[in-house]
């Protein structure tokens, strides 16, 4: 039966663990809901990487990122790159990663440290506090499967219209041999000096420059950072054939129009990780995407809702997941605008 414990610390931060016959999931609330650990418990495989020179601990706002990446899975929130959006400065890699989040457990009282019950949730909620957007995740694990669901809402509780980049951001272990698959017909690269390849244009994913680009090399000092777009199902997914395990987001794809790739093979502060990540913008300046209609809108009041799944287990065993119902705002058709060949 799943289970929640709530008298867990890393480095003097609490964490909140789920637990269901398959997997352990550890999250720190108070740093922007970060979930640090995913273990299957079938044959105790951490999926996700972790910076072991940083403490977990939450950061001020306006901290820059990637001297402080922690790894495990951090969401993006209201932006990645810092710029003004809709006359709001937004700092780097957006607010909700330096903002620490209320919690409860459906059924749980204060003092209780172990909670198991039936559909057992842990609810996460929290207002950026420049942006004026109020974030929402109710998180559950299946006891069926190595499934983990995530039900969001994203509400403005501002007075006026909001733009914005909502990116999931999920670094995992790797090695050499490891293949990243995702259903798109497209990719770019966002930057070449953020890449082992220089050509901007648009390419048939995975191949580029005659090689695939999805397949993991060993440590070599380089670095990939991709869009993923014209999805034909809302998915991106890790794999490692040789011992048959598989991480994969499910997402809608009427939410989340593309996936980027971040990839640091040693070239990113000597970090070896990829980054999947599920997102609601391309490219990745909000302003330039919002002149293409290509990134999220809230008007005052409204909300976007949807539902994500993960799934971390057995390769064998991953059927598709479902995706959610449609979301609550208007839905937005496909990307298919080449990008410019700078940003």
């Amino acid at each position: 039966m799943p289970g929640i414990r709530q008298d867990l610390q890393v480095n003097g931060t609490p964490i909140v663990r789920l637990e269901s016959a398959h997997l352990q999931v550890d999250v720190a609330p108070g740093v922007g809901g970060r979930v640090i650990s995913i273990i299957n418990k079938a044959n105790g495989y951490e999926f996700l990487w972790r910076n072991s020179s940083l403490p977990l601990e939450l950061k001020p706002s306006g901290t820059e990122y990637d001297p402080n990446f922690y790894g495990g899975i951090d969401e993006l929130l209201p932006n990645d790159m810092p710029e003004v959006i809709d006359g709001v400065a937004c700092p780097d890699h957006g607010e909700l990663w330096t903002t620490a989040l209320s919690w409860h457990c459906d059924g749980a009282r204060s003092a209780d440290s172990l909670v198991r019950a039936n559909n057992t949730r842990l609810k996460f909620e929290g207002t950026l506090p420049r942006f004026g957007l109020k974030y929402e995740r109710d998180m559950s694990l299946r006891a069926d499967s190595p499934s983990l669901d995530c039900a969001y809402r994203i509400t403005n509780v501002s007075a006026q219209p909001r733009h914005f980049l909502w990116k999931l951001h999920a670094a995992l272990a790797v090695q050499a041999g490891d293949v990243i698959d995702c259903p798109a017909r497209t990719g770019q690269v966002v930057d070449p000096n953020w890449s082992r390849y220089k050509a901007l244009e648009a390419f048939a994913w995975p191949t580029i420059e005659g090689q695939a680009a999805n397949v993991i090399p060993a440590a070599d000092g380089t670095v990939d950072f991709f869009y993923l777009f014209d999805l034909t199902e809302g998915q991106i997914a890790w794999r490692r054939p040789i011992q048959g395990l598989k991480f994969a987001y499910h997402f809608d794809p009427r939410v989340f129009p593309c996936a980027w790739l971040f990839a640091s093979y040693g070239g990113f502060n000597g970090h070896y990780t990829v980054v999947l990540e599920p997102c609601t913008a391309m490219p990745i300046s909000v302003n330039e995407a919002a002149k293409r209609k290509q990134c999220s809108l809230l008007q005052p009041g409204e909300s976007l809702e949807t539902q994500v799944t993960i799934r971390a287990g057995p390769e064998k065993s991953q059927s598709r997941a479902g995706v959610s119902p449609a979301p609550t705002t208007q839905a937005r058709p496909a990307l298919q605008n080449p990008l410019p060949n700078s940003f």
